[in-house]
């Protein structure tokens, strides 16, 4: 008989311990299994600025991802995925631990990126993988021998709602409870991200993780990315809701395309130090330092109004990387290097973030007030402008276009405000904020854009706590 410890959610203890179950042969019925579940995201507002030190609003869904783990006899670290997704390849993988930690010491960052990239077929268990060494790297943890682990998903993959980071926190929470570490949920949340940045190799932002771990059902979390402050979250008002159509058209945070898109804003950023005599200092090859008491280092404390009057045609559309590199030496960016034979967009990259964060803060004070007819539209206008301006940065998609155009022509009479696509774009799930019941309106657009387009789409409703929230499960057999 499989035995929980606590039961938070009866529906997620019935899934898991299904799971479990049915995957018998991986576990040991002397050990005890430990549990967590993280669920993924819908960026209502905010998406590709975060890495800018915007403002973002994250609703955490309904659909999560499970992590269970277990302490092993053997020495090898086993990771199944029953996730259904063909990208994950082989769905067991299995490394000693002795590859993962050679002589007791874990891997440098660079060297596991590389291990766990060699083989595609099983390149997606870094995202399992990376928080167990960011874990024993940063936060001391051993291990005597190895681990069994099993990745429950239900958090579509490449749709843009953040699998990757529900699968990170799902399992950084679970190795916590086995290894009995202690982590509030934003170091949790930054470690995650660590592990993303670093073994996956994708350079995300921090709100993914973050709403993953510290998501609180039905509201926004409300995330401050300088670096990662958490501030009060923002309930939507009862009348409103927001929901989640698939485009079909796959997306990554590790695609060029949003890559680019990062490379082109902190190049943006350097450009404006040099251009208002902040001190520069390089620091290595590509990599300066900026010594910034004005903007603290983020593009989103710059004003819209500063950017239009004094800064705007300051800035290249586009440059050369070895045009940037031997002008400038390099930029602020540790997660990105600037590819020499590449062209970069440049202004329209730097603007994203210090409008976006503009229409996000003020997208949070309509839904703070009281809601009238002319609040709700400008709720909407917001969300449209957004969408614009990731087109103009270069990671929209003609799938994504089309669904936010058939939420603008079906508009308020139909109970629908805005819609803009999520995340790092490029395809993937776009955002709709719309009546509460409007749920017939929002099914009839996806409807409409299936038949249009031949591609199979559905919808992400509902909300659910983070894994702080939910907590960690502990599993006995016997």
């Amino acid at each position: 008989m499989l035995k929980l410890d606590a039961l938070q959610r009866p529906a997620d203890a019935k899934r898991l311990l299904a799971a479990i179950k049915n995957n018998a042969d991986l576990f040991d019925t002397a050990q005890p299994i430990h549990a967590a579940r993280a669920p993924g995201r819908l960026d209502l507002m905010g998406g590709i600025a975060d890495y800018s030190g915007a403002l973002v609003l994250e609703l955490p869904l309904g659909v999560a991802t499970y992590a269970a783990v277990q302490r092993a006899r053997h020495t090898n670290i086993v990771v199944r995925s029953l996730a259904d997704d063909a990208t994950h390849g082989s769905a067991n993988v299995s490394i000693p631990l002795s590859v993962i930690a050679p002589d007791g010491a874990p891997l440098p960052y660079a060297n596991a990126r590389a291990l766990l990239a060699s083989q595609p077929a099983t390149a997606w268990a870094a995202y399992v993988l990376g928080p167990l060494l960011v874990l024993m790297r940063e936060n001391g943890m051993r291990l005597a021998g190895g681990l069994n682990i099993l990745i429950v998903s239900d958090v579509p993959a490449g749709k843009g709602v953040s699998s990757s980071a529900a699968i990170e926190v799902a399992a950084m929470r679970a190795l916590c409870a086995l290894s009995r570490t202690k982590l509030d949920g934003r170091a949790l949340a930054m470690l995650c991200q660590k592990a993303e940045n670093l073994v996956v190799g994708a350079p995300c932002g921090v709100m993914d993780q973050m709403t993953s771990a510290c998501g609180i059902k039905d509201s926004l979390l409300a995330l401050h990315c300088q670096p990662a402050e958490l501030q009060a979250p923002v309930y939507l008002p009862k009348h409103l809701a927001g929901w989640g159509i698939d485009s079909g058209v796959r997306h990554a945070v590790s695609g060029a395309d949003y890559g680019s898109v990062r490379v082109g804003a902190f190049m943006g950023y350097r450009i404006i130090a040099d251009a208002i005599g902040l001190p520069v200092k390089t620091i290595s090859p590509g990599r300066v330092e900026i010594a910034d008491n004005r903007t603290g280092g983020y593009l989103a404390n710059i004003t819209p109004s500063e950017w239009e009057a004094h800064l705007r045609e300051r800035l290249p559309v586009e440059i050369s990387g070895a045009d940037f590199l031997e002008r400038y030496g390099g930029f602020t960016d540790a997660i990105t290097t600037i590819d020499p034979a590449r062209t970069y967009s440049v202004r329209q990259p730097t603007a994203h973030p210090i409008y976006e964060h503009h229409r996000v803060s003020l997208f949070r004070e309509l839904l703070q007030a009281p809601l009238t007819t002319e609040s709700r539209k400008l709720l909407g206008e917001l969300m449209f402008q957004s969408h614009a301006s990731y087109s103009a940065c270069g990671v929209g998609s003609e799938a994504t276009d089309l669904i936010v155009e058939l939420v603008r022509r079906a508009g308020p009479k139909s109970g629908l405000y805005g819609a803009k696509i999520t995340g790092g774009g490029s395809g993937g799930t776009v955002a709709v904020l719309g009546d509460r019941k409007a749920g017939k309106a929002v099914q009839k657009i996806a409807d409409s854009y299936a038949e249009l387009t031949g591609h199979e789409s559905f919808i992400l409703s509902g909300s659910s706590d983070g894994a702080m929230a939910t907590g960690a499960l502990k599993v006995t057999q016997g």
